[in-house]
């Protein structure tokens, strides 16, 4: 099923009599995506905008791609709780929607005696969040569990049910089933006003005026600014930069778990961790800046990754990198989430979701849209909606080349174009005819993994180029 997508003509009105949306989100990313599926379960008119040209393009995209187990938040928080039961909800999404997902687990791993006396301290954290699985190993169960950790490693606090997941397909996912719900996407649509009344407030946008009865903010980085224009001052947006490292799949089977640090009072610092994608990950770092869009890396950042790394898995030094990129997070000084409706303004701000979103995504969805109808939102249902099966870019799962039956069936399953990756001509063409299409190189990479291998599009490049002009309108 193909949906054609608002993206460069005049914005659409609702359907209603009013020319209204019942519902707008603005941003569509892995929250806002939440959001708007959990809304598409409701009769209602919906709308999700976001201004970029894809689905999941700002702090989504460059995560650390940890599917959480809230052991570690803040006990009695918002956070803490709408993690735990993301968690769950996320899990079972992902096995019905085919969402990669490996329950690899974590260690925390101690480096001397303070950061190994706060381990039973960390376990005591984890029951009052509701988590009893972890426990503390010593020097040798840990040093049996990662033969290439460094040396000097004390023990660990093992978290058995981490795990780390496809962070691009996952908000993906969410959208499409809920363009195929019915909501309304419009792409490249930046918001750069809000006139409220009694009735609900009127958009402005780079694409023309959008009319809402209740609006959503989920804007991510620049949550704080959208919710300045509904007339608030509640927080402040402080990008957090996290610069990372990926290292080729040949340092794969260097590491077995999640290795995070134990958190300081500097934070949380860099983990080392296996990808679904079947690379390693090293990092991030925690840098507070000014600008929004500062997602370039550094040399310092990545001479400060390949100290922390040499010291974690020293053969990661001999390891090649395949690539660098670098996240920016929404820190607000708080260690909380901030969400909150204003039922006089028809407005629910969700702002200051940081690392763990991904991992509380459809939980916030749930909250958010119970908020919305204590703010006065009618909900007329639920409804199931669409079933859907998402292309798997799991290395430990099964791929379209390797299954004999499919090529047979169809012989574009098995001409590889990234050799890299072992991406098919087939995964290429379903990816550009797609419920919601990239519409950018780098958006057909996090659909396919095409060019994001070792050569990084040396080799593939111009044929994935060549059929993604081909596929364009």
């Amino acid at each position: 099923m193909t949906v054609t997508l608002t993206t460069t003509a005049p914005l659409l009105p609702g359907t209603g009599a009013d020319g209204a949306y019942d519902v707008t989100v603005v941003g569509a990313g892995v929250v806002g995506s939440a959001i708007a599926r959990e809304l598409a379960r409701y009769d209602l008119r919906t709308a999700l905008v976001d201004a970029a040209d894809d689905i999941g393009d700002g702090t989504s995209k460059a995560n650390t791609a940890i599917l959480h187990t809230g052991f570690d938040a803040v006990p009695g928080s918002l956070e803490a709780r709408l993690v735990r039961e993301g968690r769950e909800l996320l899990a079972a999404y992902a096995a019905e929607t085919g969402i990669p997902v490996e329950r690899v687990g974590a260690l925390l791993v101690a480096w001397d005696e303070d950061q190994l006396a706060a381990l039973p301290r960390l376990r005591d954290k984890a029951a009052r969040n509701g988590y009893h699985a972890s426990r503390v190993i010593d020097a040798g169960e840990l040093r049996a569990r990662e033969p290439h950790l460094g040396p000097g490693a004390l023990g660990a606090l093992e978290v058995p049910d981490e795990s780390i997941i496809c962070p691009w397909t996952t908000p993906l996912a969410f959208a499409t089933q809920a363009v195929r719900a019915g909501v309304h996407l419009h792409l490249n649509c930046r918001v750069r006003g809000v006139d409220s009344d009694t009735e609900g407030h009127t958009l402005t946008t780079s694409r023309g005026p959008l009319r809402t009865r209740y609006l959503v903010n989920a804007a991510g980085l620049y949550a704080d600014e959208i919710d300045r224009l509904l007339g608030n001052e509640v927080f402040t947006v402080t990008p957090r930069r996290g610069q990372l490292m990926v290292f080729d799949k040949l340092a794969r089977g260097l590491v077995g778990h999640i290795l995070l640090p134990v958190p300081g009072p500097e934070g949380k610092g860099v983990l080392v961790a296996p990808t679904v994608f079947g690379n390693v990950l090293l990092g991030p770092t925690a840098e507070e800046l000014d600008d929004k869009t500062a997602t370039g890396s550094t040399a310092e950042g990545m001479r400060l990754l390949r100290e922390k790394g040499r010291r974690i898995v020293p053969a990661l030094a001999n390891e090649e990198v395949t690539a660098v990129y670098a996240g920016l997070r929404a820190a607000t000084g708080q260690e909380d989430y901030r969400i909150q409706e204003y039922p006089e303004l028809r407005y629910v701000a969700v702002g200051g979701i940081r690392s763990t979103g991904l991992t509380a995504s459809m939980a916030i969805g749930r909250h958010v849209t119970g908020l919305l109808a204590a703010t006065g939102l009618e909900l007329a249902g639920p409804r199931a909606l669409p079933l859907l099966t998402m292309p798997n870019l799991g290395e430990a799962f099964p791929r379209p080349y390797l299954s004999p039956g499919l090529v047979a069936e169809d012989p574009a399953y098995g001409t590889l174009v990234c050799h890299c990756e072992q991406v098919t001509l087939g995964e290429i063409r379903d990816a550009l005819s797609a419920t919601i299409p990239p519409h950018s190189l780098d958006g057909l990479r996090r659909r396919t993994r095409a060019r994001g291998g070792r050569c990084q599009g040396f080799h593939c490049g111009a044929a994935v180029r060549a059929l993604f002009e081909e596929a364009r309108p």
